[in-house]
């Protein structure tokens, strides 16, 4: 499954960078394939193993603040893996073949 999810502190100010890479330190050492962008980070793994990284990063979120507000989006594949880059790649090839 993929998991794309955006996690942030509210009541912590304007900047909540600090927040977001204790969020996503806990996401790269959790040992699953990863990708963050300017909105989201997205792992790859099963149900149970993401969605403790995903609590674990909300939770270091939450130090920051005294609220915090998540956005989850699941893309639930059962028997698919590499969907991380694999997604990616067959779009960029559908591009390229026009």
């Amino acid at each position: 499954m993929l998991v794309a999810f955006s996690v942030a502190p509210l009541g912590a100010g304007e900047s909540v960078t600090q927040a977001v890479a204790d969020a996503v330190r806990i996401v790269r050492e959790s040992g699953l394939p990863n990708r963050t962008d300017a909105m989201f980070t997205t792992i790859e793994g099963e149900w149970d193993e993401v969605m403790e990284v995903v609590k674990r990063a909300t939770e270091a979120v939450g130090r920051h603040g005294h609220r915090v507000s998540l956005v989850l989006k699941a893309d639930i594949r059962p028997g698919r893996s590499g969907e991380l880059t694999g997604k990616v790649e067959r779009v960029e090839a559908a591009l390229a073949s026009d």
